[in-house]
């Protein structure tokens, strides 16, 4: 293992001083909310020299916020923190569920859903949640902070789009209008503590008939990133969220997915499996909005 510094700054300004200070010398410095991928990879994959920067000791990283209109959930909160949020597993319970499947409850006692955003791994579960209910990346800088959608923000297996003397603060979400909903599902191979084949994620909003009016799917671990499937949404939209239209989206998603053929399942295997899930997790998404 090489030679590594540590630093834990008390503001935002400070935190991007460092990485300022950092870049333009040519030197790596690297952002540690739970650490919970980040000293797996220091021991392991990654082992360059760098400066370990630590943001659980920034205000807007710690912050949880439910506002009239949105929610922010800084990016140093642990999952654990979430978990037990009962306003917060009330209207995104989709997110809170995919927040628990990630590791064991010690792990959850460290894990961020930003980090998890941020590692970028195909099968982050957290990722095809954000992205249905449609989650706004806060990214801090030193010009100021500047948002970027979830789906916007994974640009590929293990790289997003922080640019050079940024940050991830926090994620901003719409809260949900009234008969709205989301649900996330996932399938692996045992019973916990797996890392998913494929993923879905949806969210959707009804009228007083119960019509839907309004969706989001997104789909992960079938694709270099997750990805929000708009045609499995429209699939949904106008519809009751009936057997038809559920089986329009399930295979509106499996048509989306670009899947790999590993020892985990096939091309084909995946395709089937992520339509499953989203035609799943549209109906409990029915129903909680229907409650």
């Amino acid at each position: 293992m090489g030679a590594f510094a540590y630093v834990a700054p008390t503001t935002v300004a400070e935190a991007l001083g460092v990485l300022e200070e950092h870049a333009s010398q040519g030197k790596r410095a690297q952002i540690l909310a739970g650490g919970t991928d980040l000293l797996v990879q220091l021991q392991s994959v990654d082992r360059t020299p760098r400066t370990i920067v630590d943001i659980k000791k920034l205000e807007e990283a710690n912050r949880v916020e439910v506002g009239a209109d949105e929610t922010f959930v800084g990016a140093a909160v642990a999952s654990a923190v979430l978990n037990e949020n009962e306003e917060l597993k009330q209207r995104f319970p989709g997110l809170i569920e995919a927040a628990d499947l990630i590791g064991s409850t010690q792990i959850q006692g460290r894990a961020t859903i930003a980090g998890n955003l941020c590692n970028a791994s195909p099968a982050g579960d957290t990722i095809p949640a954000l992205i249905a209910i449609g989650a706004v990346c806060v990214i801090a800088s030193e010009s100021g902070n500047r948002e970027l959608a979830v789906e916007d923000f994974v640009t590929g297996v293990g790289t997003n789009a922080l640019q050079d003397g940024e940050f991830l603060v926090g994620l901003k979400i719409p809260n949900p209008p009234a008969r709205t909903a989301d649900a996330y599902l996932r399938f692996i191979p045992r019973t916990e503590m797996d890392i998913a084949v494929a993923g879905a994620g949806v969210a959707l909003t009804l009228d007083d008939a119960g019509t839907c009016t309004a969706a989001r799917v997104s789909i992960g671990a079938v694709a270099p990133t997750a990805l929000l499937v708009t045609a499995a949404a429209d699939a949904l939209v106008g519809t009751s969220v009936d057997d038809d239209a559920l089986a329009a989206a399930a295979a509106a998603c499996s048509a989306a997915a670009s899947p790999i053929t590993d020892k985990r399942g096939t091309v084909e295997y995946r395709r089937k499996v992520v339509g499953v899930l989203c035609k799943r997790a549209a109906a409990i998404a029915r129903d909680r909005a229907q409650a």
